[in-house]
């Protein structure tokens, strides 16, 4: 990896450019490459030839733990004991396989996290020590998930282990995420690190929720640098494959404790550089198109350093909807994108109201708790076919704090109000009472799953002030905080018995425009659609593992 250059005073400038640049608009979409090259399609799977394969179980859903209680702070199981068994199903609910689908002579893999057109960009990677059933030295494992196993690159001292997970509460260990941006790139083109991004935000959630099954708390790391993470989880070591940039490293722990979390020593990041590293990354593609998607990344990459978070002056509160009778496990593993929405289902205003308060950061629960700064983003919803809402335009306040500067945004609301019956603790307002339907097609891109869903939403992200107090660094982290939302936005609709789908593709400033907004202070950063699936009978549903 190159130096780390997020600290130029040039950096936030080429944010904005960059952001600007791969805007979609109604008379050009973002630079892309216009048709899709199959014969240098990526590989959807990476592997490190000769890195010996650990497998991993495959351990069925069953009907524990409860799907709404594992969102409820104080009502989580008990922690898992740390062994082979609670790590595969760690993996197995977070990063597996889910499904295969085929049609002909077509087969593809679909997956438990998300991915923006089921390419998978993001890997995932195990640092830990001594596992039972799993492994007798401490080690970096790659997860292989066509195979449901781990790669072992590298095996180290427990000396190092020991210094490293220092402070930290026994029988913790750490995942680390990282991007193939070329995976988005052969199809998206210059816009494709949005996308990843996205997609990073997913596997971070689905990583959180799973880890909550087994009673174990998730927390992002967010003082080392890039280029440390880069030297820790092995990306650092020099081979001619498509490149991974390294996004994030969480610690795993069956507690949290009192105190806060130990930072890792620099000096011992550093030292896994120079450690015997097995494997070699395979190639995915036999050919490549730079987007300049690399250069880019690097201007955003973190310094190392502890970074003094803005926290809730004023966290949201759940309305606390009383628990249903559904299976954690077997939501998380029977996610699917929606390929298109009937226009007919419609959805009660309870089960409306329950998902947009699962995406509230209420102290305490997952998946926000994860990440150590307030929440960035809010929902602007185009409402179609809700019972008891009237269509039109609503918004709901994520962070209260930042109520006032939304009102004075958005300058084409009328005045606001609460909808009626909307439970007082849920921040949800009315903006315009009006049909969307068509506006939420156009705006996203022409589709029809936008209005023929039970609404449509775009997250809408306070975006210039965290730029400017954090750096050009923070930009990925408001795409991840995206993907979380949506992330869970597919559970929820899963658990309300219809289904959902992300779209990547919509027209930034339009949507702006149908707000009222002006300049870099908001910007919209993904779009979700939610509603009644239809299923498309031609394909054939296989499953995920022999």
């Amino acid at each position: 990896m190159k130096q780390d250059s997020s600290t130029r005073p040039d950096c936030l400038q080429a944010v904005f450019e960059y952001h600007q640049a791969t805007r979609h608009r109604f008379d050009a979409f973002a630079p892309g490459p216009g048709y899709l090259d199959w014969a240098s399609q990526p590989d959807p799977f990476r592997r490190y030839a000769g890195a010996r394969l650990i497998g991993l179980e495959q351990v069925s859903p069953t009907d524990e733990p409860g799907y709404d209680r594992i969102f409820m702070p104080g009502q989580m199981p008990a922690a898992a004991p740390l062994n082979l068994r609670s790590i595969s199903q760690l993996f197995y609910d977070s990063l597996a396989l889910s499904a295969w689908k085929s049609t002909g002579t077509s087969r593809w893999a679909l997956r438990v996290n998300a991915s923006s057109g089921n390419l998978h960009p993001t890997e995932g990677y195990l640092l830990c020590g001594p596992v039972e059933g799993l492994c007798e030295q401490p080690m970096v494992g790659h997860y292989a998930a066509r195979e449901h196993g781990l790669e072992v690159r590298l095996e180290f001292q427990h000396a190092l282990w020991d210094t490293l997970s220092s402070g930290f509460p026994a029988h913790t260990f750490f995942i680390g995420l990282s991007s193939i941006h070329w995976r988005e790139a052969w199809k998206y083109g210059q816009r494709a690190y949005r996308y990843c991004m996205h997609d990073a935000g997913h596997a971070l959630g689905a990583l959180s929720i799973a880890s909550a099954g087994l009673g174990w708390q998730m927390r992002l790391l967010d003082e080392p640098g890039t280029e440390e993470l880069a030297q820790l989880l092995g990306m650092s070591q020099v081979h001619d494959a498509e490149p991974e940039e390294p996004d994030l490293l969480i610690a795993c722990m069956p507690v949290l404790p009192a105190a806060p979390l130990p930072g890792l020593p620099a000096a011992v990041l550093h030292s896994f550089a120079s450690l015997h590293w097995q494997g070699t990354p395979n190639h995915l593609s036999p050919s490549h198109v730079d987007w300049g998607i690399e250069a880019f990344a690097a201007t955003v990459r973190k310094p190392h350093g502890a970074c003094a978070y803005e926290t809730f002056a004023a966290p949201p509160q759940s309305w606390s909807p009383p628990p249903r009778a559904v299976a954690l496990r077997r939501m998380v593993r029977q996610r699917r994108s929606a390929v298109a929405m009937d226009g007919r289902t419609r959805l009660s205003c309870e089960e409306f109201y329950r998902m947009l308060d699962r995406t509230l950061a209420v102290p305490g629960a997952v998946p926000f708790a994860t990440l150590p700064w307030e929440s960035y983003l809010h929902l602007a919803l185009l409402v179609h076919r809700v019972d008891g809402l009237a269509p039109g335009l609503y918004l709901l306040v994520r962070n209260p704090a930042q109520k006032e500067a939304l009102q004075q945004a958005l300058t084409q609301a009328d005045p606001w109000h609460k909808p009626p019956g909307c439970p007082e603790q849920l921040p949800l307002y009315c903006l315009i009472e009006r049909d969307t339907r068509a506006a939420a097609r156009e705006i996203s891109c022409g589709q029809d799953i936008a209005s023929d869903g039970c609404f449509s939403l775009a997250m809408l992200a306070d975006f210039d002030a965290p730029l400017q107090r954090y750096g050009p660094w923070f930009y990925p982290r408001l795409y991840w905080e995206a993907g979380m939302i949506g992330q869970l936005l597919y559970l929820e609709a899963e658990a309300a018995g219809v289904r959902s789908t992300g779209i990547g593709c919509f027209f930034d400033d339009p949507m702006h425009d149908l707000l009222g907004l002006t300049g870099h202070q908001f910007q919209d950063l993904y779009h979700f659609t939610v509603g009644g699936p239809v299923e498309d009978t031609r394909l054939t549903t296989l499953p995920a593992y022999e």
